[in-house]
């Protein structure tokens, strides 16, 4: 515990340290919810637009912080040789990921507390009905876009293509399932699209909880699409994670 405890503080101190991983992780998403807060009013099914964009945004922010953010600080540590050095060390394989995983998910819980201080103190919006309930959920989807977050950086080759791959999938997700707003009106095609993908049935979950309190097991068909998800993504990772620099081998 004292060495997991050691290397965490050092991942929030490198990760506070790095402007451009603070900005795209935690800052981004917070940009997107005070610009969309700023352009869209009324009501959207009977609930305040703002509620519903807090929602969705708390939904993009797990996939944004969890896959992106992971799969940016792994593929950068690993071809940069980082990840190999380490493996010399007396840390345990293990306590350094688990603590890299913890160091994000504490990125995430900051970021959600001022997203929703935010939403309630300049927008108005209610507070999550039911917070227990959304902790739930939040938890299930961080597990899940965590292990996608390391089938990806399993994939991933280089530290330079790593944001952009990253980018072009989490950004056209979220718009897809909802996370920057309502996706009712999508073409037949792209929603079928995104029934498939994760980030869509979490929204839904998220939303659940945020605007009616409902805990995960109340929606079990998007419980179970996000939780294989994660375990395809665990399955990816076990077989295709290294340590090494992909020039080495």
């Amino acid at each position: 515990m004292r060495l997991f405890l050691h290397q965490l503080r050092a991942e929030q101190l490198i990760f506070w340290r790095s402007r451009e991983a603070a900005v795209f992780v935690f800052v981004f998403p917070i940009l997107l919810f005070l610009l969309l807060s700023a352009i869209y009013s009324g009501e959207d099914d009977g609930e305040p637009v703002v509620n519903v964009l807090l929602a969705g945004l708390l939904g993009y922010g797990v996939a944004n912080t969890t896959f992106g953010g992971l799969a940016i600080l792994l593929v950068l540590r690993r071809e940069n040789g980082i990840l190999k050095r380490l493996r010399s060390t007396p840390l345990p394989p293990l306590t350094y990921l688990a603590a890299a995983v913890a160091s994000i998910v504490a990125v995430f819980a900051l970021q959600t507390g001022v997203l929703v201080a935010l939403a309630v103190l300049v927008f108005d919006a209610d507070a999550p009905a039911h917070a227990s309930a959304l902790l739930l959920v939040l938890l299930l989807g961080a597990a899940s876009f965590a292990a996608l977050g390391f089938a990806a950086a399993s994939l991933i080759r280089t530290g330079e293509g790593v944001s952009p791959a990253v980018n072009v999938v989490v950004l056209p997700m979220a718009f897809l399932s909802g996370g920057f707003g309502p996706a009712r009106d999508l073409p037949a095609i792209l929603a079928g699209v995104a029934e498939a993908l994760p980030l869509k049935h979490f929204v839904v979950l998220v939303k659940a909880a945020a605007l009616a309190g409902e805990p995960p097991w109340t929606h079990p068909a998007a419980v179970l699409v996000v939780a294989l998800w994660g375990g395809a993504g665990a399955l990816v990772a076990a077989r295709r994670f290294r340590w090494q620099p992909r020039d080495e081998g």
